[in-house]
Order: C-alpha cells, then structure tokens, then sequence
C-alpha cells in the first residue's frame, strides 16, 4: 500500500483521475441499487454528476499545481479553506441530486441538514488543524531553542503520523548535534591541554639545554669530564626534542588521515625477536626479563613491519619503564579466529580501572609519564595514542586490561 501510495504521490496526473473517477462511480452505483429512477434522469444524473465532477477535481488539481494552500500564513486557516470547499462542492452536488429523488419539503429538510453538517464539519476541522498547529507550535519552539544552541532540547512525540515522524526525525538531530558539541568541546579542552603539554615539554629540554651551553661557554665549568658530562646530556635534550617532533607528526598524520601504510607479507615472530632483542639492554637495566612465545599456525601476515614495530616497541618500552625489578615482561602471539592476537604482559604493575579507558586517548597522559629514567630519557607521553592510531590504520583493534593479583596486559590484534 505504501509503495502505491508512493507512485501515486509522484503522478498527479494520476492522481487526478483516479480523483475523478472513483466517486462518480461510487455515486452511481449507489444511486441505481438504491433508487429506481426512470432512464431521463438517470442521463441526466449521469451528465450533471460527470460535469460537477470534472469541475471539482479541476478546482482541487489547481490548488495542487498552484499550491494556493501555500499562500495562507497559518495552517490552520488552510485547513478551514479545504474544509469550506469541501462542504460546498458536497452540499452543491447533494441539493441537485436531491431535486431527482425528494419531494420539495424533503429537498428543503436535506438543504438544512447539509447546513448543519457543514457547519459541524467546520467545527470539527477547527480542532483537527489545532491538534496538528500545537504540534507543530512546539516542533517550532523547539527549533527555535535548537538556533540559540540549547542542544537539550527534544519533543515528545505523540501519535504515528507525518509529524510524528518529523519529530523524531527532530530529536535525532538534536542528539546527533549534541554530540558534536560535546566532542567540539573535547577537541577543544585537548588543544588547551596539548598546549600546555608541548610547551612545557619544549620548555623544560631548552631550558635545559641553555643552561648548560651557557656554563660551558662561560668558563663556569671548564674541567673535561663535567664538560663531557654536559654534552652527553644536552644530546640526550635534543634526541628527546626529535622524538617530540616526531611524534607529533605521526600524530598530525593519523588525525587527518595521512599514513601512509607499506604493507607486505612479513613475519610477527621475526618483529617480536627484535623487539626483545632491540630491549634486551634497557630491561637488564631495570632488572626486567623479557620473554616471547608465538604459536606455530601464526603465518605470515599482511602489514606495514615498520609500524608494528614501533607498536610492540612503544608497548614493551612502557612496560619496561613501570614494571618492579624482578618481574618478567611476556610478548605471545596466537591466532584467535580470523586475526593474530599480541599481547604485552606485565605482571608487575597495575592500572586502576578509572585510567585504563583513557590510556590510548590522544595526549592522554598519567602523571607518571612525565618522570624521567635511570638513562636520563624521558618518554613524550604520546606513544599510546601513537600505537592506537598504527593499529587501527591495519584494522585491527587494541586495548588494555590490569588485575592487582596478575598485572597489566596490553593486547592488540591483527587482521590475518
């Protein structure tokens, strides 16, 4: 019914006849069951209900083509002057009719009950338009608090009509403006807190750096070895400088959707030996062990290998650097369904439930990531937001989960 209803709504020529037709033929059918009337007036019944017909579907098929409904500033006026013709064409066409079947004083009873039909029918579409106006009355309100960015604005919606359906069509834009409201804001409390972030991560290396350029060539320290030992330092400022910068640009590259991928066939047992190897040295340093077990049906995988491989660095890194002296840092690879599942397993240290949501939000940083190491390297706190964004970029998905009694796992998976 809905798809006729659909192609009649696209055809008003259409329209139009089946307008036509369809009460003319109901009409006198109804009145050749109902009434034995001679042949004469049937003709003539025939012939003034065609022309009257004719007539009152062109005056509707005008109103349509010319949209004079359109011209009224209220609906509900509109309403009322469908109405109003409505009962004139049906009074127009019933008096005639009634003068071949009714006697004079039954003619005039009829022309009475028309009137008071009329005038009834009236009365009704006064308070059927103002059902649909108040309706549409607060739908206007609504709009109006939507303008002055009242984002919490909705409508209750009442009955299964058109305006119902506009109304939740309503309250759905609403809520899908609210929400860009509410990441607008974010997005805006994020670049106040990335410039906080990067000044003083520009600031405190400089500064820094200054420092220690300034007593060298000022004479304040002058013997070799805190000479060297301040070169060595300042080495290490502007290596930390390079990885912000280099950080931030790979971040600028995944928000506005950049990377570029290299992807190939490569081995996720060959990037997890080297990852473990590559941080042998730093985990002997903070007494960590490193292990890796990767299951024999994980096959070559299709990946960029140099991205992956800063995931697992910047994964077994953070690791490393939070985990207690003696705890052993575990990477394992196996096929879970149709993807390759990497884990980082930290049994030594625990996140609390509040930050774990957060950890891989961009410029999210903890209070411990600021600190710097026994090396005197000091981490940009963007690595997290870095790994999410590489993986993601491959389809894949990562996350993180800490229990007290068994530590923190890291874990991310791999389209295979």
């Amino acid at each position: 019914m809905a798809r006729v209803y659909q192609q009649l709504s696209r055809n008003p020529v259409l329209i139009f006849l089946v307008v036509l037709v369809i009460p003319i033929a109901g009409t006198l059918f109804s009145e050749l069951v109902m009434f034995d009337l001679p042949g004469g007036e049937v003709q003539q019944l025939v012939a003034f209900m065609t022309m009257t017909g004719i007539m009152s579907s062109l005056l509707s098929f005008a109103f349509y083509r010319l949209g004079i409904l359109e011209w009224f500033r209220s609906l509900r006026w509109a309403i009322w002057m469908v109405i109003a013709l409505l009962v004139l064409m049906i009074f127009l066409n019933v008096w005639v009719i009634a003068r071949f079947t009714f006697q004079s004083h039954y003619l005039t009873l009829t022309s009475v009950l028309l009137v008071f039909a009329g005038l009834s029918a009236l009365t009704i579409g006064f308070f059927a338009s103002k059902t649909m106006t108040d309706r549409l009355s607060k739908l206007h309100e609504a709009t109006q608090s939507l303008a002055r960015r009242d984002f919490t604005v909705r409508l209750k919606i009442s009955g299964n009509d058109e305006i119902a359906q506009l109304a939740d069509t309503f309250n759905n834009m609403a809520q899908n403006l609210q929400e860009v409201e509410e990441q607008k804001r974010q997005l805006e409390q994020t670049r106040r807190d990335l410039t906080a972030w990067v000044s003083h991560d520009l600031r405190t290396p400089l500064t820094s750096l200054r420092v220690m350029i300034e007593a060298i060539l000022d004479g304040v320290v002058d013997d070799e070895e805190t000479v060297g030992r301040y070169l060595d330092n300042s080495r290490a400022e502007i290596e930390h400088l390079s990885h912000l910068i280099d950080d931030l640009f790979e971040l600028a590259q995944l928000d506005v959707g950049h990377l570029k991928l290299d992807l190939q066939q490569a081995s996720i047992r060959d990037l997890i030996s080297d990852t473990i190897g590559s941080m042998e040295a730093k985990a002997k340093q903070h007494g960590v062990t490193l292990s890796g077990e990767v299951a024999d049906d994980v096959d070559m995988i299709t990946m960029a290998p140099d991205k992956i491989q800063r995931v697992l660095t910047n994964l077994v890194d953070n690791a490393i650097k939070y985990a207690e002296a003696g705890v052993t840092v575990t990477l394992s690879a196996w096929r879970d369904d149709s993807d390759v599942r990497i884990e980082i397993h930290n049994s030594g240290s625990f996140i609390s439930q509040d930050v774990l949501p957060r950890l891989f939000e961009s410029f999210y940083r903890g209070e411990g990531s600021r600190a710097r190491d026994d090396d005197g390297a000091r981490g940009t706190g963007l690595g997290l937001a870095i790994a999410r964004g590489f993986i993601e970029a491959h389809g894949g998905n990562i996350w993180a989960d800490s229990v007290k009694s068994e530590g923190t796992t890291f874990s991310f998976t791999l389209p295979q």
